[in-house]
């Protein structure tokens, strides 16, 4: 419970105590974007690392060089955990918006980080509003701001390695003509999930698929990419499984 205390400080102290560099934030947005964009994604990460910390989280990362680093991504990831946020951002080597559920913004404070950090909130009732959502996902891969998206539409609680993809998710490398970089995550839900309301000290792998070019696929994979890049995944899971659950008994 003493973790859990910690990050609950942790995060309302940052929220409260940021909100002078949350002004100084907008006013450099106001003269040079590229500056706030740089800035604020290093002082949320900041945050985050710290997160990491008082968690007691070990990380194990492979495949990061298959990240381009010159152009914008669209990253999908399976979804486990509220961590998958913090484990992957902390790794993004350029600005990064999350598509994160429209509740996320009414929360006071973070929703400005989270605007600051060209994070999008989607609504998932919503069909014209959602592809408003996607729309400016698209303008947003296309001026150079990656995009990290959970297809899956929601945290997976179930026994299932993972849930059905939406096709939709990938409307966004597809539009932009941006690549799509699979991010497999494994082990997250034994941070918080596995055990409400603690935190316990785990090992996660997080693993970065090579870039998929949408164009150069055929149109058979192209009308099911959701399926494509879950099998993917898939394989990648059950490899970095059966590697945690070794890591686990030694």
């Amino acid at each position: 419970m003493i973790r859990l205390i910690l990050v609950l400080l942790l995060v309302i102290l940052f929220l409260i105590l940021t909100i002078p560099l949350m002004l100084i934030e907008w006013m450099i947005g106001k003269f040079n974007q590229p500056v706030k964009d740089k800035s604020s994604l290093a002082i949320v990460n900041w945050a985050f690392r710290q997160i990491i910390r008082i968690s007691g989280t070990r990380v194990i990362v492979k495949g990061e060089e298959n990240v381009p680093r010159d152009t914008a991504v669209l990253y999908v990831g399976n979804h486990r955990s509220y961590f998958d946020i913090i484990l992957t951002y902390v790794r993004v080597p350029r600005p990064t918006g999350y598509v994160a559920k429209l509740e996320m913004k009414k929360i006071p404070l973070l929703n400005v980080w989270m605007y600051y950090l060209h994070c999008l909130f989607l609504d998932r009732d919503n069909i014209k509003e959602g592809l408003k959502t996607i729309l400016k996902g698209v303008e947003k891969a296309k001026s150079g701001i990656s995009i990290c998206i959970f297809p899956e539409g929601t945290r997976n609680r179930t026994d299932q390695d993972f849930l059905p993809f939406h096709e939709g998710s990938f409307k966004i490398a597809e539009k932009a003509g941006v690549p799509v970089v699979p991010i497999t995550m494994v082990g997250t839900n034994g941070i918080f999930e596995d055990h409400i309301p603690f935190i316990r000290k785990q090992t996660v792998i997080i693993e970065y698929g090579k870039p998929i070019e949408i164009k150069a696929l055929d149109k058979d994979t192209r009308r099911n990419l959701g399926a494509y890049v879950q099998g993917i995944m898939a394989e990648t899971y059950h490899r970095n499984l059966a590697e945690l659950e070794q890591i686990t008994i030694k």
